[in-house]
């Protein structure tokens, strides 16, 4: 399943044009895209789905639904290695 989850953007960057992000998911970083929502910044909350932030989210929001998937373990099903949870490589 994919889901939009909540995250900060942690640090912003150009690459070959296109705006970047190191987002924090409760501590789980992943690189985003931000071309769909360039006025975003470090420190602020971002929905992101499959690679790509979609939309702005306040921090009371983002927290509160972070705490919610955590609670649910939705947060370690999204971000699990399916590699490492079968002990297979690449």
């Amino acid at each position: 399943m994919c889901l939009g989850v909540p995250g900060r953007v942690e640090r912003v960057w150009e690459a070959a044009g296109i705006r970047m992000a190191e987002v924090d998911f409760g501590g789980v970083r992943k690189e985003v895209c931000l071309a769909y929502v360039p006025e975003v910044g470090v420190d602020e909350y971002v929905i992101v789905h499959v690679g790509f932030a979609i939309t702005k989210l306040d921090e009371a929001s983002a927290l509160e639904t972070l705490a919610l998937f955590r609670s649910i373990g939705t947060l370690e099903a999204e971000f699990a290695d399916p590699l490492a949870e079968s002990g297979g490589s690449p």
